[in-house]
């Protein structure tokens, strides 16, 4: 016998001995599954790696297939940019929050639009009653843009704007608002969230069908690649459909088939792969499962980067790495005992940590109740800080990469995730899919099979179906927008209609127009037409009336 096969042998009969004791342990009554379903192992060794070669899947950090992180040095280098999720009230509210997190040490801006915003609507639409500055900050006009960036230096920041049905409007006026403070286009660094396909799988903010929509989402990435390169023209989310209630399987292969529905389009329209790929972006949900969601970010990075090289013949690496932001996970934080979310949110950025995010949000504490206050933003940016100035696990890169259960966890989810992608495929492409409802219905399975686990307590939400405290009060201070905040916005636009050249815009929004019925590019026309000061609503309506309007079909 070879000394090889004798070290094999001992290993054998040494798992083997662990299993008797094992088998006769006395187990506690309790569910060993991730909150996504999927089984763990009591243990894992190298059995569970047989056949994984080290060199081709896990490789090393920089390198193909970048499964321990897009960059060579990772946090060494540079650390992950920290961004607090901000917008509430009127432009000034939200500039001054902007303010106070750049001066406590936030990174990077990231913008919150109202539902009114979000939905197409200015704040003096009949549709906007009662919704303005709710939910993040309300913005109807370039002049709302240019209160809401004052005194912001836009070359120094990198700013990320969530919007997605409206987002080539919004887009155009911080384009215009840079312009007129004196800032190239060249020089802006930032990221439009400008996902419709994920908005039709789950979070339900759209304005016409999705043919349409995607058409629009493609115009801003060949306008972006032709004249705005350093921004990145489309954030590909996975946040809202893990949020809507997907499984950390779900997300990743709906969010990549999303991604890769959005390339096919953009090679379709004639531009090379390697001209847009380097600048598309990610955003990927956090949730309490650490295990899992650490793999699930490698697996993310090593399954794109197949996808650019084998799929689409990418040759550029940079077309090959996916650069992703992460957020906590909203769904996971309660109402009840909602101090205990700092913990939940602690974990959850540590992981996206572990996992090798570029950027990264932190829910604060209090966000179930009501819109953040600056104490509660504020432990949330600290828990980011303290996690990349005292906890240490900055200081190597991948600390997990060669874990056998890490490893072996990293390529199920994989191999799971491109199964859905391969049936997606079958059906004629994710829009295809979208259209027969598969993706939805998926999610919304997932979301009843968890949700039935809580209600019988096989999962456990601290604080809300164990552990409970009767008779509860919050013990925090909460945000309260005042309803003068819509009356003042209403004003303003009222005000800035009379002032502007309404002649000038009626002619920009016919532009417009006629621009989408011959199928161009709307972006140039865009920009013109918020130039003169056209409204978000305005354009948004020209969508409406030139693409129609998508009604949900109500998938179950």
């Amino acid at each position: 016998m070879s000394v090889r096969e004798s070290d094999l042998d001992k290993k054998k009969m040494a798992r083997e001995r662990w299993e008797r004791e094992y088998g006769r342990a006395q187990k506690r009554d309790a569910d060993f599954t991730t909150i996504s379903g999927m089984e763990m192992p009591p243990l894992a060794d190298p059995g569970d790696l047989a056949g994984f070669d080290p060199e081709s899947g896990v490789g090393y950090p920089g390198q193909f297939p970048y499964t321990r992180g897009i960059h060579s040095t990772m946090y060494r280098s540079r650390l992950w940019t920290m961004r607090q999720f901000a917008g509430f009230g009127t432009p000034e509210d939200t500039n001054r929050r902007f303010k106070y997190l750049l001066s406590h040490g936030q990174t990077g801006l990231s913008t919150a639009f109202d539902m009114p915003t979000l939905m197409g609507y200015d704040s003096d639409s009949a549709m906007a009653r009662g919704e303005v500055g709710r939910e993040g900050v309300s913005v109807s006009s370039l002049e709302d843009m240019e209160i809401l960036f004052d005194g912001i230096d836009l070359d120094r920041v990198t700013t990320s704007m969530t919007v997605n049905c409206s987002a080539s409007i919004i887009f155009a006026m911080y384009l215009v608002m840079a312009e007129k403070k004196g800032v190239s286009w060249d020089k802006l660094r930032g990221t439009l969230q400008n996902d419709m396909l994920k908005e039709f799988i789950a979070q339900r903010e759209w304005i016409s069908p999705p043919g349409p929509s995607v058409k629009i989402v493609i115009d801003v990435i060949e306008f972006c690649a032709r004249r705005v390169r350093g921004w990145h023209p489309v954030s590909i989310s996975g946040y809202h459909i893990r949020e809507a209630g997907s499984t950390a399987v779900q997300e990743l292969a709906f969010t990549l088939a999303d991604g890769i529905g959005y390339v096919e389009e953009s090679i379709k329209r004639g531009l090379d792969v390697d001209d847009f790929a380097p600048r598309l972006s990610f955003f990927f949900n956090v949730h309490n499962d650490f295990l899992e969601e650490v793999a699930k970010f490698r697996a993310a990075r090593r399954m794109w980067a197949k996808i650019m090289r084998d799929r689409f013949g990418a040759k550029d690496p940079k077309s090959l790495t996916l650069k992703t932001h992460a957020q906590t996970a909203g769904a996971s934080l309660t109402a009840q005992q909602p101090i205990n979310n700092v913990a939940r949110v602690t974990i959850q950025a540590l992981a996206a940590v572990l996992g090798g995010t570029q950027s990264l949000h932190t829910n604060s504490m209090d966000e179930t109740l009501a819109l953040p206050t600056e104490e509660a933003v504020t432990v949330a940016l600290r828990t980011q800080q303290i996690i990349a100035e005292e906890s240490g696990v900055v200081n190597t890169i991948d600390p997990f990469g060669g874990s056998y259960l890490m490893e072996s966890l990293t390529s199920r989810i994989e191999k799971e995730a491109f199964d859905y992608i391969d049936k997606i495929d079958r059906m004629g492409g994710i829009i295809a899919a979208i259209e027969e409802g598969y993706p939805q219905k998926e999610i919304a399975d997932a979301a009843y099979k968890y949700q039935r686990e809580l209600d019988t307590g096989i999962k456990t939400i601290v604080g809300v179906n164990k552990y409970v405290h009767e008779d509860e009060e919050v013990p925090i201070p909460l945000l309260k927008i005042e309803d003068e905040v819509e009356e003042g916005q209403r004003q303003k636009l009222a005000d800035l209609k009379r002032r502007r050249d309404n002649k000038a815009v009626k002619a920009r929004l016919e532009d417009i127009l006629l621009a989408a019925r011959r199928g161009d590019n709307l972006m140039p026309f865009i920009v013109d037409a918020v130039r003169d000061y056209a409204t978000l609503g305005e354009i948004s309506d020209i969508f409406r009336e030139a693409y129609g309007v998508y009604r949900d079909p109500g998938y179950f």
